[in-house]
């Protein structure tokens, strides 16, 4: 599929990757309706921060992804959907796992049931990493168990299997895209390296983390967007669940290092017991496989992460960045 000119959908637009990937549409000639969140502010999410030029390219809709009727609307006279919308902070997820559920699951039910009614061409269900669990065998491909290990993960593997008994059953033209670790600018502060950029940036000498050991794979924003705009170009990834990854690992502890070293070499990692997961939850060791992605698409990252690393920070250095934080908290 040319996605040039097409009508697309992306949920959860107002989000990190949610906004990437608008400009990144954007940037291919796509007509994009930018589906976010509604609420009393009128808040937009990171869409807030685009020029008004660039927003006059977009159709915004404000609802909400539990509401079967504004989603059925939304993706009506769309040839593409692009589904990010989610809960996906995992702490949070132990506190409130109906929110999870009403939201990742019914939520992406809403999107499939719509674009079946809708006859889409082709729809992207945004899964994550953590429905493979800690590493069984490694590198990760496709074929890895499942293991939920949080609320979160086990609503995200109930939202891949809804969309394959879509394909299964319907024949609906889905794919199930799977980033592993995404970073970059617009990063909430829930995410570790946004955490531990900001402590540094603040001041803080003291960087307080949780379990240093467990190991991800990180992958720079821009890299992540440019694979779904691949997968979502490709004739051959309909039906097909596909890892977006970089294939490369790094502890948390030896990533903190390499941020203080990059911002202030006189700070100290301090553990906070706050911020472990509980024992059986804790995914210790990610590291994907990105060899069926390349023989779909011909996708491969662009970014290593110290390039990535260097242009997140940068960013995080711009005036006024940091007000969008909250720092010093523990962000669930």
């Amino acid at each position: 599929m040319n996605l040039k000119g097409q009508k697309v959908l992306v949920t959860g637009a107002g989000g990190f990757i949610g906004s990437h990937l608008v400009e990144a549409l954007l940037e291919v000639d796509c007509w994009v309706r930018a589906f976010v969140h509604y609420n009393s502010a009128s808040s937009w999410g990171w869409l807030d921060d685009f020029t008004p030029e660039l927003l006059r390219e977009i159709e915004v809709i404000a609802g909400d992804i539990r509401d079967p009727h504004g989603v059925e609307s939304a993706v009506k006279d769309c040839k593409v959907i692009f589904h990010l919308a989610a809960l996906i902070g995992i702490p949070y997820s132990y506190h409130s796992p109906d929110s999870y559920v009403d939201t990742n699951v019914k939520g992406a039910l809403n999107i499939l049931q719509s674009a079946r009614k809708w006859n889409v061409e082709k729809t992207l269900i945004t899964s994550t990493s953590e429905v493979y669990g800690t590493a069984v065998r490694v590198p990760i491909d496709e074929e890895h168990p499942f293991q939920a290990q949080s609320p979160y993960s086990a609503t995200k593997i109930a939202a891949d299997r809804l969309a394959e008994s879509f394909y299964r059953s319907f024949e609906l033209p889905v794919t199930i895209v799977r980033p592993f670790n995404t970073y970059g600018p617009r990063q909430s502060a829930r995410a570790v390296i946004p955490t531990i950029i900001t402590q540094l940036l603040s001041g803080s000498e003291k960087i307080h983390l949780g379990n240093l050991k467990a190991t991800r794979d990180f992958n720079f924003v821009r890299d992540t967007v440019r694979g779904f705009l691949e997968i979502a170009s490709s004739d051959k990834t309909v039906g097909q669940e596909i890892n977006i990854a970089s294939g490369v690992e790094i502890s948390i502890g030896d990533l903190a290092h390499r941020l203080i070293a990059e911002i202030n070499p006189k700070a100290q990692v301090v553990f906070e017991q706050e911020r472990i997961r509980p024992e059986a939850s804790e995914v210790e060791r990610l590291l994907g496989c990105n060899r069926k992605i390349q023989a779909l698409t011909g996708w491969k990252p662009e970014y290593d992460l110290v390039s990535g690393l260097r242009e997140t920070i940068q960013w995080f250095r711009e005036p006024d960045q940091l007000k969008n934080y909250k720092l010093g908290l523990y962000h669930v």
